[in-house]
């Protein structure tokens, strides 16, 4: 059992021990009148209890950053940047207990949680920390022998961030530590599929932050997000989620006229052309990009391999073998490769789109079976699906188009590179895009042509914190930086 202050407890008729949670209001950890069980995705089995929180939790939490606002954002910036130093060694010091605990949340497996993410999560709260004097930097403009110009940057106000369920630490990193270092409040609302770590995350913290500068409440979308994006008080919201999600809010947002930065779904594209390392590709294109540690749960996701004709067959073949050593199992080990669908209502999406491929008459390469039969028998109730490549030249396909957000693949030939673009380009989607080549040439071409906000050569899903992460089309707009969470003011003296 994880440590930590949630309360615990033990399941109606099981005898099992399980976590209950609180959410984070104004430095207090409150629990919500009603409550949602958080299953173990592995498992298909309930372990913990998180608050299905009301508007009027909503409403306190957005109450609690406003109070904190003053103080917050009149703290000069190196006592700002002092505190998120702090933050990020409660991160170094918890990160094996927030790795094992977002690892049972959500299933993503304990070699990528604890390897990759939380060690990547200590740096970027470093680097807000690091970038603080940033958000209180202006421009001086001399207008005249008696005409001063200048700018200040002030922080929004209160920011909401709605954070996704597929990696709910690192996007909860991205949008509370620039919004913070900049001097707004923050209140986080976390996907109710996974939500567990967040929220401990707000037992953590508390005692490093003060009260009603971080907030969290928990919940269901239809119930406190909608409150919170509604919200008067709220000034800012940046959400990563879906791009009907997106649509939800901006509607529910036009009364006040909030600035929104939404970071959406893809159907990223990654081509691989003849002249490119192929050993490096099958990797880039198969366990780097769609068949992931989270079951290609992630918004960058490959999930459209664009191939030139003459490396068709052997890149197929390639990308065949690396699937076939993919391990799926318990997401607790480090032998395990690949984790399992998030959700019932999740597994039931991706396994229909396994559905529609064959209907549509593409043609299935490898793959294609879900359920408890491809796992060992402790983990036949959880939500798996293996990985699944179909295989077509119709990019018009719904496997093609759709946006599947679990470990199935599509592979497209093409013949030259004014065609890889067009099938590249013929997406409602633009949020990244993959290119396999030796040709430097042909690299800097593909960045400028290829329509996405994240165009990577000869490498996939690197993100670092130094470089915007911003969609195109349906994959949204604005992003998370300290700068995107000030805006500037404009000042004239005559003197």
């Amino acid at each position: 059992m994880l440590s930590g202050r949630g309360r615990l407890r033990h399941a109606w008729g099981e005898g099992i021990a399980m976590r209950e949670f609180s959410n984070l209001i104004g430095g207090e950890l409150r629990p919500a009148d009603r409550m949602l069980d958080s299953v173990d995705p592995a498992t298909g089995k309930v372990w913990a209890r998180i608050p299905r929180s009301s508007a009027d939790d909503a409403d306190a939490a957005v109450a609690a950053a406003r109070a904190a606002f003053p103080a917050w954002s009149a703290m000069p910036a190196a006592g700002r940047a002092h505190l998120l130093r702090k933050v990020a060694g409660v991160f170094a010091a918890n990160a094996r207990e927030l790795a094992e605990m977002e690892t049972r949340d959500n299933g993503r497996v304990i070699a990528e949680t604890a390897k990759r993410d939380l060690p990547g999560m200590t740096y970027l709260w470093q680097l807000a920390a690091a970038e603080c004097g940033a958000a209180v930097e202006g421009k001086t403009v001399i207008l005249g022998p008696g005409s001063l110009g200048f700018t200040r940057r002030v922080p929004y106000g209160v920011v909401v961030g709605i954070i996704p369920w597929n990696s709910p630490i690192s996007t909860f990193s991205a949008k509370a530590a620039f919004a913070l270092a900049a001097g707004n409040t923050v209140v986080i609302k976390p996907a109710e599929q996974a939500t567990a770590s967040t929220l401990r995350l707000g037992e953590l913290l508390r005692e490093v932050l003060p009260p009603g500068v971080l907030n969290i409440v928990s919940g269901l979308g239809e119930e406190v997000g909608d409150a919170l994006v509604r919200h008067p008080g709220v000034n800012r919201i940046s959400l990563t989620g879906s791009t009907e999600t997106a649509r939800i809010i901006t509607r529910a947002s036009t009364d006040a006229l909030k600035p929104l930065a939404f970071e959406l779904g893809g159907k990223s594209p990654n081509i691989v052309f003849a002249d490119a390392d192929l050993d490096r590709a099958a990797l880039g294109v198969s366990t780097q990009s769609v068949f992931t540690a989270n079951a290609g749960q992630v918004c960058v996701a490959g999930s459209r391999i664009l191939i030139e004709r003459p490396i068709y067959a052997e890149m197929i073949d390639r990308i065949t073998a690396i699937a076939r050593e993919i391990r799926l199992g318990d997401p607790l080990s480090e032998e395990t490769t690949m984790g399992p669908i998030v959700s019932q209502e999740q597994f039931q999406r991706v396994t229909g789109y396994l559905e529609i491929g064959a209907k549509e008459g593409a043609e299935l390469v490898f793959g294609g079976r879900s359920g408890g039969e491809i796992v060992d028998e402790a983990y036949a109730g959880g939500y798996w699906v293996e990985p699944t490549l179909f295989a077509t030249e119709d990019n018009a396909l719904r496997v093609c188009q759709e946006e599947i957000f679990g470990p199935v693949a599509v592979a497209l030939p093409f013949d030259t590179e004014e065609e890889a673009v067009a099938i590249a380009n013929d997406s409602a989607y633009g949020l990244a895009a993959g290119v396999w080549t030796r040709d430097l040439g042909r690299a800097h071409r593909m960045c400028r042509d290829v329509e996405a906000g994240t165009v990577w050569v000869n490498t996939y899903r690197k993100m670092p914190p130094g470089l915007p992460f911003e969609g195109l089309k349906d994959s949204g707009y604005g992003h998370d930086s300290v700068l995107a969470n000030t805006r500037e003011k404009s000042c004239l003296i005559e003197t």
